[in-house]
């Protein structure tokens, strides 16, 4: 009788400890995966840039040679920054960038405030980018809306802010700039390549800790079901 009585929270206990030891051990699975991307993102970021190709990986740290068209840019999202100006909303200015005989790359050069006592900086003839590929986006269903019209863009779609330009042949990802700060002028590019969070670790002791809580509430229930 009292076996039956624990029988099915017995097994009941059995089944969900099971399912949160393997949430557990997949976290930690996830971990070492994740530390594993981590660093291989800090080799190629601590490695040199290597030429650009026709389809490269994401996030792979590249340069390529070409004129920027700052006369055809592009804004994308918005950003509040401190700047020494003090707290300034700006964007994300995007430059086309030319090359013979290949396909247009659209580069974020970097942030910009959207009210600035100097011109944004230009590069003269052709210039070497180094910097990090962004896929190209596709909007979302709750994504802010895109206004072509004056080339202010929330979603990364290479394909709708390349035809906002008038270009045609449009690389599908964006060079993503990597550099110093700017001494006095904009754009101010990125410092490192991105980097994805790693929670996998408290999420683990969080799983596995609720393993051991059910393992202590089980015993307890039991000890108190077999004295009753």
């Amino acid at each position: 009788m009292i076996l039956r009585r624990l029988l099915w929270p017995g097994a009941i206990a059995t089944v969900m400890l099971a399912l949160l030891l393997g949430l557990g051990t997949w976290q930690v699975e996830r971990l070492h995966w994740k530390l594993g991307v981590l660093a291989q993102i800090a080799r190629a970021e601590a490695g040199p840039a290597v030429p650009v190709g026709a389809q490269p990986d994401p996030y792979t740290k590249v340069q390529v040679t070409g004129m920027l068209r700052d006369d055809l840019s592009a804004s994308y999202g918005a950003e509040v920054r401190d700047t020494p100006a003090g707290t300034q909303l700006g964007t994300q200015l995007i430059v086309p960038l030319e090359r013979d005989e290949d396909d247009i790359i659209l580069v974020d050069r970097g942030w910009v405030p959207d009210k600035r006592p100097r011109p944004i900086a230009r590069a003269e003839g052709d210039v070497t980018v180094e910097g990090y590929v962004r896929p190209s986006d596709k909007p979302g269903l709750f994504s802010a809306s895109d206004n072509p019209a004056t080339r202010q863009f929330y979603t990364l779609d290479t394909s709708a802010i390349g035809a906002a330009l008038g270009l045609q042949h449009v690389a599908p990802f964006v060079l993503v700039a990597l550099g110093p700060p700017p001494p006095e002028r904009y754009p101010d590019p990125a410092r490192h390549l991105p980097r994805p969070p790693n929670n996998h670790l408290s999420y683990a002791i969080t799983w596995y800790g609720l393993a051991i809580a059910l393992v202590v509430i089980f015993i307890l229930w039991a000890r108190k079901a077999l004295n009753a």
